[in-house]
């Protein structure tokens, strides 16, 4: 079934409620990808206990569409995955519709709906070419990913109900039964403020979660045993991570994939193994139409830093949210994965 009112941001279990903000940039008021202007977010959620903890989210900029792409870089760390729409990507440096990251196996059936969705939107009457764009996460550890349980409608709904303002987090949408590092996870988001060439820009990150390794935060390894939680067992985690990053400052595409690289490589910070079996993917887009008669002048490359420290900061801070804003989840075969506690972990933190 459908959980039509998927659970609010939980501000108490964020990392900055906790003191664990990362770097020296400030955040957006939201702390959200929504920071960056006409940048929306919606997620459709599918829990039927203990087989499906499924669903979809949908990153909506405002004005996308064939006839409107945005300029948009791509990145495989590791291309074990299924990121439909990629190669036109880093082909043409361009985005023409909303990205949707879901379940593996449910990631056609997305694809499929997000085209007749896009079709439909006003204007498109004559198109006769898109490039969907879904990124997917294998969530079959804690859901029956064989069922396939998004549907057309939960795809058109997440689309249609995005907005902007605060993000849900942890076990909502494409995220509801992914994990990572050894804990329950998800959906995290974070956003920077950046000054750039004399002026404020904002970045913003979202991060579907679903990866193995060692968490590590402020550089020390955590474990769900050194926080009181139960071994994990001996079930692989795999399944990738999609890093999506937004911002308005006026990068071109090039710009845009290196932006994409570092959101991938900032995965590291949190202890990401970035195994076989894991499909660690980056993608970033700007706000600033593609079509434009004159639009703002490019940064120079040499400005691009204060960006680059941006989407490593947010992306290690997104991930940190994913676990922490979480609920406990088991699966239809029992295995059994814990959000990362705050008390426990702060404690742990303090005792060096």
């Amino acid at each position: 079934m459908r959980d039509p009112d998927p659970p609010a941001p939980t501000a108490g279990g964020r990392a900055r409620a906790i003191g664990l903000a990362v770097g020296e940039l400030p955040a957006g008021p939201y702390n959200a990808l929504t920071d960056v202007p006409g940048v929306r977010v919606g997620h459709t959620t599918l829990i039927h206990p203990p087989g499906v903890h499924s669903g979809v989210t949908a990153i909506v900029p405002d004005g996308v569409g064939p006839g409107s792409p945005l300029p948009a870089g791509v990145f495989a760390g590791n291309g074990y995955g299924k990121l439909i729409g990629a190669t036109q990507i880093a082909e043409l440096g361009a985005l023409e519709t909303p990205v949707l990251l879901t379940s593996t196996l449910s990631a056609f059936r997305v694809a499929d709906a997000l085209v007749g969705w896009t079709l439909e939107r006003p204007g498109n009457a004559d198109v006769r070419t898109v490039n969907p764009v879904v990124g997917e996460c294998n969530d079959g550890l804690l859901s029956d990913i064989r069922s396939r349980p998004v549907r057309e409608e939960h795809v058109r709904a997440a689309l249609d109900e995005a907005s902007y303002g605060p993000v849900a987090e942890g076990c909502v949408g494409g995220g509801t039964g992914l994990t990572a590092l050894g804990f329950k996870a998800g959906i995290g988001t974070s956003s920077r403020r950046v000054p750039l060439a004399g002026r404020e820009n904002t970045l913003g990150v979202l991060v579907q979660a679903n990866f193995g390794g060692t968490l590590r935060v402020r550089g020390r390894t955590v474990t769900p045993a050194d926080v009181g939680l139960p071994l994990a067992g001996s079930a692989p985690e795999i399944g990738s991570c999609m890093v999506v990053a937004a911002t308005d400052a006026p990068l071109d595409a090039r710009q845009l994939t290196r932006l994409a690289r570092r959101a991938v490589y900032a995965l590291a910070r949190v202890g990401a193994g970035y195994g076989h079996g894991s499909g660690d993917y980056g993608l970033a887009f700007g706000t600033r139409p593609l079509r434009t008669p004159a639009g703002p002048a490019v940064v120079r490359d040499d400005d691009l830093d204060p960006l680059f420290t941006a989407v490593l900061d947010a992306v290690e801070e997104s991930v940190l949210n994913a676990l922490l804003t979480a609920t406990t989840t088991t699966g239809p075969r029992g295995h059994t994965r814990h959000p990362l506690p705050a008390a426990p972990l702060l404690a742990l933190l303090e005792s060096e």
